[in-house]
């Protein structure tokens, strides 16, 4: 070997007098049987590069801990363990250091190198710093560290190799003068392993806990299990034993809290509105100027923008996978790299053995090291992901508690929803790819420059090929964005839809409109379905780019580099199998970039969605002003106007007032006067235009429909606040509950369903009433809460609570009421009138003045004049006198005026009520005002009330009180049923046919690579490669038979996906058609025990996850068999002894997959079913949202949100972390299956008898086991994630097999086509249960209604009143005995024909949205003339004529564009339009306005004359001139007899109640 040479095998940057031999020899550490590294090397590179890593991570350490806030006095034994051995460590140095001073002292400077000295010196110093480091993390109890694991592994390896060399130096050379320095080596190896061992165990440090039930292992993990996660292990085993269940769950760490991640987010979005504030400041200021310079206008005003504030939010978690990420990357590449050499040292058998087992090892160090940075990186960006989602979830929330009422109609409750589940999600799922949008254009950049050094300039077609996918790619993109935004609309308006129906069913139900609305959701779930579909034939393109841009790269680059120089360009085996794992690098970023720019795509979609919901304007909190403690007054209103919009009309115009401490201040006035709006503008909830409000103390609101929690009625009391049990015995007494809580099945301990399904109308006020009377406020804005209960109900709550003597005497109150008897008690009157105060004073000063209120009196006392008043309260017509007489000497009294709504609209859309001139004359005689004041308990108890409340029901001690079921959670595997019921919908043929051209497509694609092997070998054959002829011959047919093998390949993956496509679309039709008429067809039970939220969830998460997420995992899952399947197939073929390895990995890997499966399911389970109260507690919120804010309970709600959002977390997080730890497992498996292929090779060489490969074999089964590695995991992902996913087939599965009613129609009995003609009731012996298991509510009823007669039903509370109306339109069914009408069995014809024969009139009037036809007429029936005559005669023509759209004008959700008075009319419309001769009154005429009232009874007076008509009363004097009085008691007849004769017996019941009534 020639000097240069020898130079060149050196390099040596240092000082001779640093090392006394070369700092790398390659002579030394490659060229040679035995390797190692030179004496230089071992003394700095080996020492300095573990301290300079300590050194430079130092500010991160120290970073890390100080933002620990514990400080830990207690030691534990490791801590002392790991700084005993650091000290011993430093001593070992500080001899090492002495003993080469001692050397320098006795031989000369010479003696020993410097670099020994200054390796020492540097030892001495990092040691030191790592002693800190392990105090400060003992001190701030931080379990470990991941600088410090680092630390002392690559330590650990140094000193390993230090003692190698010391050992082999001793061996060959002797001691000489170095046995200190051998001695003190000796002993510092193992203490530095044992060191690095130590730092492998986390510690635990129980102050930190926190008295956690159940805390996470994570918080006490050490370093090297977080990046394992081993410390998942116990739920691992937990859950492959027993199916796991939440109290198994983990406790959410505290940097998971939503609580945390949601105050940093919102904090970043209000740097962002500040911003647009300022720049709309600047704008203001400078407008002039802007005007102008009009292409400056826009760009002035800044945009909030969500994207910068989650960058803000999250920059780190970000940052630091992105970093993960690149190393990762990096690490990918060194397979192909080792592949190269390998096949070069199979085919030169002089190289050493070592360096093959180096390769190998190499090989399974960097894909070991790729699999661990790869799945941490996943496991930092999903753990971001459900801090996103988690943030955005909770930032919903409280902005939906914040928007205004202007706000609000922009944004309804489905697409509220669509925003905290869909949108939500959709950050969740793309955060773990983000980074691919720049990876992989990272990747296939290093990929085309490894193949560059191997193809050369052919690479650029392979390049060229990707380029000219890049158009049809964006192409699909923007199709598929324009699609994306098409679905979210169509997916609103349907939740939208399906939420109006489940708040409306009992409606629908009563009507037999189901089918109607059925037929709306179908229509617009056929659009959605349109759009999905042509997504999926996209997505089928998109596929084929997925599958096919490896090949068409492959073939581009191979036949251009073969066809440029074909005497040069030979394809040999290590070119051919080295660029083929380079190709499969690059199929996986094609592969997930199409999908991750879809994800994208998707993404900003939500995210402009997300930012147009947080842009909205909120209610400002400035509206209302604390009074201070020492100020005379605690409600003041200083010229202020209001509105419901900033641009919308003035509702409330120059209102001034004060209403000192302790008042009581009743708020009279007609409807749509502004009474309400009144209570709103003092709440704050209203825009004030100008003027100021200011409240004192604490405000107790009880809104006019009441508000009811889902939760028992205990803690609706209480609300939040602290038991007092004095305060809380008081309050139901006032309140009039105790007879209700003895009815209850337990009592104040009985849960309440939702919107309060099992309490009547007037037991729902009540217990609203309760609430705010619990919370002890100073200021009570009480809108009308008497107008819900009966009259004695209602005297009892005003004498004990409202009034003068009441519970709240001395505080102040605001009384919204139409009870003229009242007032004259209470110390202040505001009379409204159209939006402004008329009069303002005491009840005798406001007579005396007479003016609008004396005449308000007037007008309703004087219509009573002449009515019969036989039955009439002595002390209210005692006091209708006297006001008689005190206003008896005003100007002649006109004519009632009735109120008939026109056209005009208050600002917020709903239709105001003017005085019309014309006059009605009672045609009936009109109810006492005095006992028409304080209405009825409202509609009896709905259909899972009186199961509760009339009965004791017929269950365990553990289940009194509960109403709603817990949410079902299946357990174990997924059943087969389930599956099969899916390939059902997406019928068999297609899915064997979707199996069969996968199967032929990826047959295909081993036939490709296999003929690649194939053509390799043609370099060797010196016959071909001496005739040119030939060997452009064998090239070409080469060639083309490669490319056929991907044509072939091309046309069968084409028809799989679109098969598939065809497949999911009809899989998802026929799902959700199940799903949907199965719930309309589904008993009222079912709906008041199955919260809303859960059917919602049903409809919007489970069928988005069927709709896009099943299709997109079945895709990703068949791949991954196939190529699993593939992959074994090629290696087992060509190296036979493999099987070997084969047998034992796939049966770990059998295990480890249904280990983890087992577990993983459940956690997806668990995690489903912890969502949908998410959903309930938001729709419960945003019906009480003026209640939350009046009483200032908005953080409460908040953290009730969070905490529920927690509680979902705590079941995901589990799950993200299985798979991650079954990840690391299984793709370790396919580390030891790279390994293994290359291992073989390398004993193959030196073994031809054992195993004799080729270098194209070997290419071929490593180029095949490197692509195996993340396909195992991913198939195991997929396996899991389809299984997981397919929980929602089963959840759909679940709604679409619940209970169903009978038949709606039974085409063999059907009714006469007129039937009813007589409207001849009759009951015999008829008992009847809400449902199996409880007790009867009504036993034995026995009665006959004959045709014409008006009948009332009356009965305490519980008696069975409406049960029995239920019952007559088979809401419920007989349990004996039957239901005759007209002498036809009702049970023995189909629901709707006896619904649709049957007309009933509610007390709550429910509108649907769309247009007002739809709303009288869903099936389209009748003629416009029908209608338009059924508007005149209910008095609404005149109004709807006014409106520019007539019958087709908008109902809004709930029909708040409409007053009450006006909804009731729309259902008196409803009415008339069926026409029937049996009519039910449920009371209809309670809750609505006298002159409403008059119209209606007007006009069932005048059209129902010939009907029979069945009212059922809680107001006994509304039902006095009826033919019969039916008395029901504890579901029996007891009475059934005209009036005069039971008002005759004064033992009679129906006497009692109207002594009760204070009516005799």
């Amino acid at each position: 070997m020639s000097a240069n040479e020898m130079d060149n095998m050196t390099y040596h940057p240092f000082p001779e007098t640093l090392c006394r031999d070369r700092f790398w020899d390659l002579r030394t550490t490659w060229y040679t049987t035995d390797p190692d590294f030179t004496e230089c090397f071992h003394s700095t590179v080996l020492v300095w590069g573990p301290c300079l890593f300590l050194w430079l991570l130092l500010p991160l350490q120290g970073y890390y801990v100080l933002s620990i806030q514990y400080r830990i006095d207690r030691w534990t034994w490791q801590s002392l363990a790991k700084l005993a051995i650091c000290f011993l460590l430093i001593i070992l140095c500080l001899v090492d250091a002495f003993d080469v001073v001692a050397q320098w002292s006795l031989y000369g400077i010479n003696s020993v190198p410097s670099a020994e000295f200054i390796a020492q010196i540097v030892r001495v110093a990092t040691l030191l710093v790592a002693a800190g480091c392990i105090y400060m993390d003992k001190r701030r109890a931080r379990s470990t560290s991941g600088i410090l694991f680092f630390f002392w592994f690559f330590l650990s390896v140094a000193a390993i190799l230090a003692f190698r060399n010391i050992i082999n130096k001793a061996n060959t050379a002797g001691f000489g003068n170095d046995q200190v320095h051998f001695a003190t080596q000796v002993i510092y190896m193992p203490l530095v392993v044992i060191q690095f061992i130590l730092s492998c165990f986390g510690e635990r440090f129980k102050e930190t806990e926190n008295n956690d039930k159940n805390p996470c292992p994570e918080k006490h993990a050490s370093f090297l299990s977080q990046l394992t996660f081993w410390w998942f292990n116990p739920m691992a085993i937990l859950g492959w034993r027993r199916p796991l269940q939440l109290a198994d769950l983990w406790d959410v760490l505290p940097w998971d809290r939503t609580e945390i991640n949601v105050e940093n987010l919102e904090r970043n979005w209000r740097i962002e509105t500040e911003r647009r504030a300022r720049s709309l400041a600047q704008r203001a200021n400078s407008g002039a100027l802007l005007e102008d310079s009009p292409g400056r206008k826009d760009k002035s005003i800044y945009e909030p923008s969500l994207t910068k504030a989650l960058w803000r939010t999250y920059w780190w978690g970000l940052t630091s996978s992105g970093l993960l990420r690149i190393l990762s990357d990096l690490c990918i590449f060194i397979s192909p790299q080792i592949l190269q050499l390998l096949i070069g040292f199979v085919d030169d058998p002089t190289q050493a053995a070592w360096k093959g087992y180096l390769y190998a090892t190499i090989m399974l160090l960097g894909a070991a090291a790729q699999t661990i940075l790869l799945n941490y990186y996943l496991h930092i960006t999903l753990r971001l992901g459900m801090h996103v989602r988690g943030s955005v979830v909770a930032e919903v929330y409280r902005k939906a508690l914040r928007i205004t009422s202007e706000a609000k109609r922009t944004s309804n409750i489905g697409e509220i929803v669509n925003l905290m589940s869909v949108d939500a999600q959709r950050f969740m799922d793309f955060l773990a790819y983000i980074h691919v949008l720049w990876s992989g254009p990272l990747q296939m950049g290093l990929a085309i420059f490894f193949l560059y050094q191997i193809l050369g300039i052919a690479v650029l077609a392979g390049l060229g090929t990707m380029v000219a996918l890049v158009p049809l790619n964006a192409f699909i993109v923007g199709k598929v964005r324009a699609l994306q935004i098409s679905q979210m609309k169509e997916k609103d308006g349907r939740i939208k839809i399906m939420t109006e129906i489940l708040n409306g069913m009992k409606v629908l139900k009563l009507y037999a409109w189901e089918e109607s609305f059925q037929g709306q959701v179908t229509e617009v779930r056929e659009r959605e379905l349109t759009t999905l579909r042509k997504a999926a034939f996209l997505g089928a393109v998109s596929y084929f780019t997925w599958m096919m841009s490896p090949f068409l790269v492959a073939l581009a680059t191979f036949a251009t580099y073969v066809t440029t120089d074909p005497e040069n360009n030979v394809l040999t085996a290590e070119r051919v199998f080295v660029a083929l794992a380079l190709l499969n690098i690059l199929r996986l970023p094609l592969t997930l970039l199409p999908t991750t720019i879809t994800m994208a795509v998707q993404v900003s979609i939500s995210i402009k969605r997300l930012a147009n919901f947080l842009r909205n304007e909120e209610i400002d909190p400035n509206n209302v002003q604390d009074l201070p403690p020492s100020s005379p007054s605690s409600v003041i209103i200083s010229d202020a106007s209001f509105a419901w919009g900033k641009d919308d009309p003035v509702c409330l115009s120059k209102i001034d007032l004060a209403i000192k401490d302790g008042q009581l201040v009743a708020v009279v006035g007609q409807v749509g006067s502004g009474k309400s709006s009144m209570c709103s503008a003092m709440l704050g909830l209203m825009e004030k235009l100008n003027g100021s409000v200011a409240v004192k103390g604490n405000v107790a609101y009880v809104p006019q429909q009441a508000w009811i929690q889902n939760l028992t009625l205990e803690d609706n009391i209480l609300f939040g606040k602290d038991m007092e049990r004095e305060r809380y015995e008081k309050t139901l007494d006032v309140c009039s509950l105790r007879t209700d809580l003895a009815m209850l099945a337990a009592g104040d301990k009985t849960e309440i369903g939702e919107r309060g399904t099992n309490l009547s109308g007037g037991q729902r006020q009540r217990v609203s009433l309760a609430r705010a009377v619990y919370s002890n406020a100073d200021v009570y804005i009480l809108d009308d809460p008497l107008s819900a209960v009966d009259a004695h109900v209602g005297k009892h709550i005003f004498e004990h609570v409202i009034g003068p003597n009441g519970m709240l005497t001395g505080k102040t109150r605001v009384l919204v009421t139409h009870g003229i008897s009242y007032l004259p008690q209470v110390d202040l009157i505001v009379v409204l009138d159209n939006g402004a105060i008329r009069e303002v004073g005491t009840y005798q000063e406001l007579l005396t003045t007479k003016g609008a209120f004396s005449q308000f009196l007037r007008t309703y006392l004087m219509e009573e004049r002449g009515d019969d008043d036989a039955q009439e309260d002595p002390e209210a017509a005692k006091l209708k006198d006297q006001i008689l007489q005190e206003v008896a000497d005003v100007e002649p009294i006109r004519r009632v005026s009735v109120v008939v709504p026109t056209g005009e609209k208050d600002s917020r859309g709903r239709s105001m009520s003017i005085i019309s001139q014309t006059s009605v004359t009672s045609a009936k005689k009109i109810k006492d005002v005095f006992r028409r004041d304080s209405r009825r308990e409202s509609k009896a108890p709905k259909a899972a009330e009186e199961k509760v409340k009339e009965k004791k029901p017929i269950l365990s001690d553990t289940e009194r009180g509960k109403l709603v079921d817990t949410e079902k959670s299946e357990v174990g595997s997924v059943k087969w049923s389930v599956y099969f019921m899916f390939m059902r919908q997406m019928s068999f043929p297609i899915v064997i046919a979707v199996a069969i051209f996968y199967g032929i497509s990826y047959a295909m694609s081993m036939g490709t690579n296999f003929w690649l092997g194939s053509w390799s070998r043609d370099a060797a054959n010196k016959t071909l490669r001496n005739s040119s002829e030939l060997w452009i011959a064998q090239r070409d047919y080469r060639l083309g038979v490669y490319a056929s093998f991907g044509g072939l390949q091309a046309v069968f993956v084409v028809m799989a996906a679109l098969t598939l496509a065809v497949g999911r679309i009809r899989a998802s039709r026929l799902l959700h058609h199940g799903m949907l008429k199965r719930i309309m067809r589904a008993p009222m039970a079912f709906f008041d025990t199955t919260p809303l939220g859960r059917i919602v969830n049903r409809f919007s998460k489970d069928v988005d996850t069927v709709d896009t997420v099943i299709p997109a995992t079945l895709d990703v899952w068949m791949y991954c068999a196939f190529t699993v399947l593939s992959t074994v197939v090629v290696i087992c073929v060509n190296t036979p002894l493999f099987v070997v390895l084969i047998v034992p990995l796939g049966i770990f890997y059998f295990f480890m997959q249904r280990f983890y499966i087992s577990t993983s399911r459940q956690l997806k389970r668990l995690e489903s079913t912890s969502r949908s109260p998410i959903y309930s507690h938001f729709q419960e919120s945003i019906s009480g949202t003026s209640v939350i804010i009046a009483t200032k309970h908005i953080d409460r709600f908040v953290l009730e949100n969070e905490r529920l959002v927690d509680g979902n977390n705590g079941s995901y997080y589990p799950n993200i972390v299985s798979q991650r730890w079954i990840a690391v497992r299984l793709e370790i498996v396919g580390v030891c299956v790279s390994f293994g292929a290359a291992l073989f090779a390398v004993i193959g060489r030196d073994n031809p008898g054992i195993l004799n490969m080729t270098a194209e074999q070997i290419g071929l089964s490593i180029s095949y086991s490197l692509a195996i590695n993340q396909v195992l995991n991913w198939f195991v992902r997929m396996t899991s994630d389809l299984e997981s996913n397919v929980v929602s087939v089963e959840r759909l599965k679940e709604y679409s097999e619940v209970d169903s009613e009978a038949e709606w129609i039974i085409p063999s009995n059907r009714p006469d086509k007129d039937w009813p003609t007589a409207g001849q009731v009759q009951f015999v012996d008829y008992k009847t249960r809400y449902r199996p298991g409880l007790d009867l509510v009504l036993k034995g009823v026995n009665a006959t209604v004959s045709s014409g007669e008006k009948i009332g039903i009356v009965g305490r509370t519980g008696a069975g009143k409406s049960s029995l109306t239920l019952a007559l339109f088979r809401l419920i069914e007989a349990a004996d005995g039957h239901i005759s009408i007209d002498n036809l069995d009702i049970a023995s014809v189909g629901l709707h024909d006896v619904r649709s024969r049957i007309t009933i009139l509610p007390q709550e009037p429910v509108l649907f949205s769309g247009t007002l036809r739809i709303n009288l007429d869903p099936f389209n029936k009748f003629s416009d003339e029908d209608v338009w005559l059924a508007l005149e005669n209910s008095h609404l023509k005149r109004f709807v004529s006014s409106l520019p759209q007539g019958l087709n004008h908008i109902v809004a959700d709930g029909g708040e564009n409409y007053s009450i008075g006006q909804r009731q009319l729309i259902c008196l419309a409803r009415a008339l339009l069926r026409k029937t001769k049996i009519l039910i009154l449920d009371e209809a005429t309670a809750a609505v306005d006298l002159e409403t009232d008059a119209l209606i009874q007007q006009t069932i007076a005048e059209k129902f004359a010939d009907c029979t008509i069945l009212t059922i009363a809680h107001r006994i004097n509304t039902i006095m001139d009826s033919t019969r009085i039916m008395v029901l008691d504890q579901g029996r007849v007891k009475e059934f007899a005209p009036p005069q004769v039971l008002l005759a017996d004064r033992n009679s019941i129906f006497y009692s109640l109207a002594k009760t009534a204070n009516l005799v």
